[in-house]
């Protein structure tokens, strides 16, 4: 122990000598710089050890990376390095078109697509605006390409031919499919879907290259043949760069076809869209009680009768809610059952004539309910006589017991007509009528002022024309010149009756005779003058080269200024009329002058469409005899032959001069029908050899074939119709209507017209720049009284000089067919496609879209059906050889 202790002291001892000999030879600072060697020793030899690992770790893993992995793609490095590059500014040139009004409005609807497409997603992800301007760029290069091709394209085949041939063969194949499910009968589970199977299946029989059923009866399939469509385009109108760049091209691709093209297809191809376009289109013409009734009865949907009848509900509740005491007052009097009977048997004898009208109509097209419909008949009939008429009725109305038993008679054993109450129900207007307890002393009631105000009767009645022909006489005045009479035109305005809207002239007449002094107004349509100034130029040849008549006007002829220089043109022709030298010169004049000044309503003569058909017949008629004159100059053999076919043609231009006059071309019953195209084709090829050079007569002809069925049913009918309408368009326009059709093309295609059309599609997209949210589908009560009331207006504006050159039934029915097509929204997608189709074809004829369209819709499963057919049809033939 002692010796341990003692080590401790000596290592202690010699310790703290070392430590003091140290400060005494270093200083007291030396432990700190000590210290301080130290630990940069240590970190120095850290840095190295951390440097020589990490020089050895990247070796190692450059030789496991040659040796085991790929290598790294070049456009990685390149991406890294133009991620830390500085975004470079994009320019973007604004021109697009070369003209600025179209520009402008193309701005925006590029502008408002990628804000409403792309940006309120995009800027989800990032901030960098590169993207969407390289969007940008892409669209309006495109845009640029597409203008130009516009330019150089000749649109003038396309507006005149092709785009009115696609529709002609549109009806076609509606026609035809109407025509093939009535053979084959009228019981069908859904009748419209057969429809929609059967038009595609006479396309396809059509067309025998393409049916496009797929595309119009599938969603998907119409999205995936828009993207297609759409990627096609961009291939042609993009840079090829762009086009490379998929992701870009996929944007333009989704905004081009979801975006655009399908909400714009699917809003021309909806029904009521078009429905409540024909109504606008014809919205100066009112709708009449007569076509609105028929429409009415011919109508065999129960959505539209439903519709009209809640309709009429509506109006007839709100209408007997402004009535005050009406009922009661024939209730007081005892008259409540006479004037029920009244009405009652009205409504009985116009359902009755609708009825029987039906029931002819059908019998016509080889369908017959004869018995149900006069059952029908006599059930009403006799529902009418019980509630009235028989010992049973209360309360009973009481006329002649001998009328009410030849009534009972007649219900008895012989079928109901409309007419079967005419004698009673006539004895009870009378009754009504002269009764002092009804019509006399309800004149004398304040009800009966109230409902003169109601009609706007109320007015002094000096100011309106008598139609009963009560009025001034004037036809039987002297024409010496002790009379003398002046008249001028002192307003006009403009009327509305039945529908029809026209303007009116209220000519003030001074007579003045030695005796008396009388004055007078009368009222007169232009046709009016029209109809008298035909008269007296017949009459007094002579009055041709001195009286001229203000022209007609087609459209705007309701324009206030309009009316006005007519009135002030009339005015001045009714001055030379009347003027005393005129008169002096033509004394018979005065009795057709004093005719057409009566206080009453004018009574025309012949008719101006009757004049006109003179000008058509009359030159036929001479030609007939020429070619019979002629003909005397030739050989014996050949002149017999040659005179038998003058005779027969100029008997044929006497009778066709008479039906002409008489019954306005209609058809005569025995002539036999035609049948020419016996196989099915497109409109496409020539409808007649002098016809294709003349744009309007082809476009009326083609289109008078295939709405009323011309071609197929009477040709006879048809080369009539032909010639009238070369020798209307040559009256009307000459040889300039060509010329002036290809100008109204080219204005359609100005650059004015183009920025409109894109205009109205921005504004219809994004009103007031903000997107259109989907219009939510109208109510079906609404849409089908929306069908009703654009039938009505299109059977009404038919002028009547075509029903009765080719028949009202004919027009009714062509007009209807014509409506009909439209009401099927997979029918009209078709037609929208295939004027898009020509359209394209048209823009880029270098291309094969023709060629293109066929791939796109060969998966068409009736595409494959037909060949399928054909296959089975041609392999027999095939094995016979």
């Amino acid at each position: 122990m002692c010796s341990c202790l003692q080590t401790s002291l000596s290592i202690w001892g010699w310790g703290s000598l070392g430590l003091v000999l140290f400060l005494v030879t270093f200083g007291p600072f030396a432990i700190f710089y000590f210290a301080f060697y130290i630990l940069c020793f240590v970190g120095g030899g850290f840095v190295v050890t951390l440097l020589f690992g990490k020089s050895n770790s990247e070796k190692y893993l450059e030789q496991c990376e040659h040796s085991f992995l790929p290598c790294t793609s070049v456009g990685i490095p390149k991406c890294i390095e133009e991620m830390k590059r500085e975004a470079r500014p994009i320019k973007i040139d604004r021109r697009l078109t070369g003209a600025n009004i179209i520009d402008e409005p193309l701005q925006q609807v590029i502008q408002f697509s990628l804000r409403d497409y792309v940006q309120y997603w995009y800027y989800t992800l990032s901030d960098d605006e590169s993207f969407l301007l390289e969007i940008r760029q892409a669209l309006q290069y495109a845009l640029v390409q597409f203008s130009a091709r516009s330019k150089e394209t000749d649109w003038q085949p396309y507006f005149t031919t092709r785009l009115v041939d696609d529709f002609g063969t549109h009806l076609r194949v509606f026609r035809k499919a109407q025509q093939r499910i009535a053979e084959k009968g009228d019981q069908m589970k859904d009748q419209a879907e057969e429809l929609v199977d059967t038009f595609f299946e006479v396309e396809v029989e059509m067309e025998k290259e393409v049916c496009r059923d797929l595309v119009c009866t599938s969603p998907k399939d119409e999205e995936g043949f828009l993207r297609d469509l759409c990627e096609v385009l961009l291939y042609i109108l993009l840079p090829p760069g762009d086009f490379q760049n998929k992701i870009m091209r996929y944007f333009v691709r989704e905004i081009l076809s979801r975006g655009i093209l399908l909400p714009l297809i699917n809003q021309l191809s909806d029904p009521d869209y078009i429905n409540q376009y024909v109504i606008w289109m014809i919205r100066d013409s009112n709708c009449n009680y007569e076509a609105f009734m028929n429409i009415i009865k011919l109508s065999d949907n129960v959505g539209e009768l439903e519709a009209v009848k809640d309709k009429a509900s509506e109006e007839l509740q709100y209408l007997r809610s402004l009535d005050t005491a009406g009922d009661d007052y024939m209730q007081q009097t005892g008259g409540q059952a006479h004037l029920f009977f009244w009405m009652t048997v009205e409504g009985y004898r116009v359902t009755a004539q609708q009825q029987l009208e039906v029931l002819q109509s059908r019998q016509k097209d080889g369908k017959h309910q004869t018995n149900q419909t006069k059952g029908l008949l006599r059930a009403a009939a006799f529902g009418v006589y019980e509630q009235y008429l028989s010992e049973k009725a209360s309360p009973r109305v009481n006329i002649d017991d001998n009328l009410v038993a030849k009534l009972a008679e007649t219900l008895n054993h012989e079928d109901p007509t409309p007419e079967i109450f005419d004698d009673i129900q006539r004895k009870v207007y009378e009754l009504m009528l002269r009764d002092e307890r009804f019509y006399p002393s309800f004149k004398q009631n304040v009800l009966y002022v109230r409902m003169l105000a109601e009609l706007d009767m109320l007015k002094d009645p000096s100011f309106r024309g008598s139609d009963d022909g009560e009025g001034d006489d004037l036809s039987n005045v002297p024409s010496d010149e002790t009379v003398q009479l002046h008249a001028y035109i002192s307003d006009t305005g403009v009327c509305n009756d039945h529908g029809k809207t026209y303007a009116l002239y209220a000519i003030t007449v001074h007579r003045r005779s030695p005796n008396s002094e009388e004055t007078w107004k009368t009222y007169r349509r232009y046709s009016d003058f029209h109809d008298f100034h035909m008269r007296i130029t017949e009459q007094f040849e002579n009055l041709a080269n001195i009286l001229k008549l203000p022209g007609k006007k087609t459209f705007n002829n309701m324009d206030r200024e309009f009316l006005e220089k007519r009135k002030k043109d009339l005015n001045a022709y009714l001055q030379l009329l009347l003027n005393p030298e005129m008169m002096k010169a033509s004394p018979a004049l005065a009795h057709y002058v004093y005719d057409f000044l009566e206080n009453k309503a004018y009574s025309k003569g012949k008719g101006d469409f009757a004049r006109k058909m003179d000008t058509f017949v009359n030159p036929l008629r001479n030609s007939m005899r020429n070619v019979s004159n002629a003909v005397k100059s030739l050989p014996d053999s050949l002149a017999e032959g040659m005179t038998k076919m003058s005779d027969n043609m100029g008997k044929m231009s006497e009778r066709l001069g008479q039906d002409i006059k008489q019954s306005f071309f209609k058809v005569p019953p025995l002539i036999q029908k035609t049948y020419s195209d016996p196989d099915h084709c497109r409109v496409a090829a020539p409808i007649d050899d002098n016809v294709d050079d003349n744009i309007p007569l082809r476009v009326m002809l083609l289109l008078m074939d295939e709405v009323f069925d011309l071609k197929e049913r009477n040709q006879w009918l048809r080369r009539n119709i032909k010639n009238l309408l070369q020798q209307l368009i040559r009256a009307t326009y000459g040889d300039t209507i060509n010329r002036k059709i290809v100008d109204h093309v080219d204005w359609m295609t100005s650059p004015e017209q183009v920025a409109d059309a894109v205009k109205r599609f921005r504004d219809a997209f994004w009103p007031n720049g903000i997107l259109a949210e989907t219009v939510p589908r109208r109510d079906k009560a609404i849409r089908m009284r929306t069908r009703v009331a654009g039938k009505t207006k299109l059977l009404e504006v038919m002028p009547d000089e075509l029903k009765h050159i080719i028949g009202a039934e004919t027009t009714r029915k062509g007009i209807l067919r014509v409506f009909e097509m439209f009401q099927h929204t997979q029918l009209n997608k078709r037609m929208v496609y295939v004027f898009l189709e020509r359209f394209l074809e048209t823009l880029f004829p270098q291309n094969k879209f023709h060629e293109l369209f066929n791939k796109l819709h060969s998966r068409s499963k009736q595409m494959q059906r037909y060949k399928q057919r054909l296959h089975s049809t041609q392999a027999p033939s095939l094995q016979k050889r």
